[in-house]
């Protein structure tokens, strides 16, 4: 009997995972780069984010609703275009989450914590990174149990600067003109507003992780787009206004010199401590880094596990049961990335990473639409998906050459990747079919006596002794891996 995941995820349950996922630590600390490049009006590339965001994830409602399975971009990518582009989204989705534990470390290293205390920025992005891989390696359970908490504090915290925003404006403390302002002195104003969408929408990534769950929802069908189009509506909403307080309560200068743009914002209010945001914010950060780190390392242990990355990234740590050479390898990698770069950089750059994704998955469901899926799924209508292609083609105009360089290092890493599986996929085929036909010369070369008493196959189905090898070698060779994969907690699914 096949043992399948239990359905008990209903469309509420979706719907508040999906908006935990997306409302996150990036608006705590990009809305001071958005204003930086495209002026005063901040809420309108967050807007157009929302836009952009909205046409890819119709192609991700459709395929979840059609392909309810645990596997999610991949997984796609894989079903439309074979192994090895599936290998290099895989890879890109990897990269990404390395590439956004980076950039949270800094952030948590700037002005938010500088409030608090005055420590050096490496030495903080260190601990930082040292600490949450500890925690990662600890358990599962302990770190989605501080999710929970966390998750209510970084909402509540948005929450409030949209109270201390409205009191601001209120009061006529605030500059409604800013509201209005696009463009600086460096651009005009369509190009200052792409500029800053770029950055906008690293603060809606998130809900593609959510297709993962789609396995275990009651009625994928109907609950996860309602769900996922709710999310992402009232994400939207809220960064709206996030953007609108901001920008009026803030002077624009003031909001894009600052790293702890939010913090800014409870300064002009006067009726919170600067110390108590501060927390809230940090917290906000640090939980969408552990989120994001455990994401990366247990798909780092996934492809390890397929035979995609190294087999050592595949181990576990004993008692535990957690992946811990893919944590410290990934953690590894997110601090180099943090010592080497800024945090709007590295948003822009994982922003890049993602378009390669998110532009995969849209091209992958015009593609599916030969295969039948799920009867009654889901279906959008064909010009989104190509608008959510088309956006992620010209947002990759937008992305400036210095991201690019950092960017084109990995994703030239993926498409090395991509290909060397694709090399090893070809050659196990092409070496199962030498093999086949020397078994049957095999078999035909012997005498009469010989395929009765060493080749015959006996009742119940197993080899004869000759094909069981000397001592049962055949019968060692089928339970060796088994015992070893047990020895090494393989087999076990990491905590």
């Amino acid at each position: 009997m096949t043992v399948v995941l239990k359905r008990a995820v209903t469309t509420p349950l979706l719907y508040f995972f999906i908006l935990g996922d997306i409302l996150g630590a990036g608006v705590y600390v990009l809305v001071g780069s958005v204003a930086r490049e495209s002026g005063g009006a901040v809420w309108l590339p967050l807007v157009i984010a929302l836009v952009l965001a909205t046409l890819t994830a119709g192609s991700y409602a459709e395929l979840a609703t059609k392909f309810p399975r645990a596997g999610g971009s991949a997984h796609y990518v894989t079903r439309a275009f074979g192994p090895a582009a599936g290998s290099f989204v895989g890879f890109c989705m990897l990269a990404a989450g390395v590439v956004s534990v980076g950039a949270l470390a800094r952030a948590f290293a700037g002005d938010y914590l500088q409030a608090l205390v005055s420590v050096p920025v490496v030495v903080v992005v260190v601990v930082f990174l040292v600490l949450l891989a500890a925690l990662n390696i600890r358990g599962i359970r302990e770190s989605l149990g501080a999710n929970v908490a966390a998750t209510l504090v970084e909402v509540g915290g948005l929450l409030l600067i949209i109270g201390l925003g409205l009191w601001v404006m209120l009061r006529g403390d605030a500059d409604l003109s800013r509201l209005t302002q696009v463009g600086t002195a460096e651009q005009g104003a369509v190009g200052a507003v792409l500029a800053g969408s770029v950055l906008a929408f690293y603060s809606f990534v998130g809900f593609e992780t959510s297709v993962n769950l789609a396995e275990e929802v009651k009625d994928p069908r109907r609950s996860y787009p309602t769900a996922l189009f709710g999310a992402l509506l009232t994400a939207g909403v809220v960064y709206a206004l996030i953007g609108v307080v901001a920008s009026a309560a803030v002077p624009t200068e003031k909001l894009a010199e600052s790293s702890g743009p939010l913090l800014e914002v409870v300064r002009v209010a006067g009726e919170v401590p600067d110390w108590l945001f501060s927390l809230i914010a940090l917290v906000a950060v640090a939980n969408g880094a552990l989120l994001t780190g455990i994401m990366s390392s247990r798909l780092a242990y996934g492809m390890a596990r397929d035979g995609l990355l190294p087999s050592a990234l595949a181990r576990i740590l004993p008692g535990r049961r957690t992946p811990w050479v893919a944590i410290l390898a990934t953690s590894a990698v997110s601090l180099l990335l943090a010592l080497t770069g800024e945090v709007d950089s590295l948003a822009a750059t994982l922003v890049l990473l993602l378009l390669f994704v998110f532009g995969s998955v849209d091209a992958a469901v015009l593609v599916l639409r030969r295969e039948p899926g799920e009867p009654g799924h889901f279906r959008i209508p064909t010009v989104v998906p190509l608008l959510g292609l088309a956006s992620c083609l010209f947002l990759f105009t937008r992305i400036d050459g210095e991201v690019w360089a950092r960017g084109l290092i990995l994703v030239g890493l993926g498409a090395v990747l991509a290909v060397v599986n694709a090399i090893r996929a070809r050659g196990g085929v092409d070496a199962e079919k030498r093999v086949e036909p020397a078994e049957e010369r095999r078999k035909f070369m012997t005498t009469p006596r010989d395929r009765d008493d060493d080749t015959a196959e006996p009742k119940g189905g197993r080899p004869g002794p000759r094909d069981e090898g000397k001592d049962g070698g055949m019968a060692t060779r089928e339970v060796a891996p088994d015992v070893a994969e047990t020895d090494e907690g393989a087999q076990e699914p990491p905590d």
